[in-house]
């Protein structure tokens, strides 16, 4: 695998995601359901590799954090 052009992947990944939630909103589904496909095409362009699927999941979690958090009325980390 080519963990130069994964990371670079990841950090663009990042990118869009702040656009994402400035386009639709944490809050709103379309985020979540963007957030959902856009890492499955990741995973898949890396043919599932587990590095690449735990990764992306640490982000979505990282996701849900600064959303609870937003949503209980703290800024984003």
């Amino acid at each position: 695998m080519d963990y130069r052009a994964f990371y670079a992947d990841v950090v663009e990944w990042i990118n869009q995601a702040n656009q994402a939630a400035v386009r639709y909103g944490m809050h709103d589904e379309k985020f979540w359901v963007w957030v959902v496909d856009s890492c499955a095409a990741i995973s898949k362009k890396y043919q599932d590799n587990q590095l690449v699927r735990k990764q992306m999941l640490m982000l979505v979690n990282w996701l849900e954090d600064v959303y609870e958090n937003i949503a209980q009325g703290g800024r984003k980390p």
